[in-house]
């Protein structure tokens, strides 16, 4: 089936360069590009994406409401594009529920390697030795990528079930931050701290998990992270 692409930024050309990169990358792509926030969301209601490309600085709602709009819709891979290039910002963009954040102007080659990156994260499925998983009230079943807490499925992004599972198949051990932003968002991530931190912020939220007093994510200070392997 062919990818569907949506792409919602007011600046025509950018717009442009970004579904002619996709449609290169994917044969067959099916692009929409909307150049206002209102119309994004109706667009995504009335057919999901299966990738979504945000402008930030867009007429509204902003990228940031869209975010968090389509995020009560759907786990689909989104990134955003900005010009701010302050953390802050960037923080922002990943609480709403972006997965990545690419500020411009961007090199167009990076922009579809993370693209690519982001769709490759949504299709993995892993073969664990185990087909399920176990730790106190979390469940995990690898087949399905379903999680859930007290018998309640929890619905996490393609991004945030990566960082689960990479700590939740190393249970016990302490998984450098290194070793996580490699295997979750790639090499080019080794350096950004960032996204793990504000990921890792999601999952406990989600997860009902309490930094202070941890039953799943233990953080050991200055190294990385600790999935606690509960009976």
């Amino acid at each position: 089936m062919a990818l569907k692409l949506l792409i919602a930024e007011d600046a025509p050309e950018i717009a442009r360069a970004v579904a002619y990169g996709a449609r290169l990358t994917w044969p067959g792509c099916r692009v929409t590009i909307t150049a206002d926030g209102a119309e994004a969301l109706r667009r995504f209601v009335a057919e999901p994406a299966d990738l979504v490309v945000l402008d930030v600085q867009m007429p509204p709602p902003n990228g940031f409401e869209v975010c968090r709009r389509i995020r009560t819709l759907s786990q689909v891979p989104i990134l955003m594009l900005t010009v701010c290039d302050s953390t802050l910002d960037k923080v922002r963009a990943f609480d709403v529920g972006a997965d990545d954040y690419l500020t411009k102007p961007f090199d167009h080659l990076e922009l579809l390697a993370r693209l690519k990156a982001l769709v490759r994260r949504a299709k993995v499925v892993s073969q664990p030795p185990s087909p399920t998983f176990t730790a106190g009230e979390l469940a995990m079943d690898f087949a399905a990528r379903e999680v859930r807490v007290r018998g309640k499925e929890i619905r996490l992004t393609p991004t945030e079930y990566r960082l689960l599972e990479e700590l939740v198949q190393r249970a016990g051990a302490t998984v450098p931050h290194a070793v996580l932003l490699e295997q979750v968002w790639g090499p080019a991530y080794v350096t950004a701290p960032q996204h793990l931190k504000v990921f890792v912020r999601r999952l406990r939220a989600k997860l009902g998990d309490d930094p202070g007093d941890p039953r799943y994510i233990y953080t050991v200070r200055g190294i990385g992270y600790r999935f606690i392997p509960l009976p």
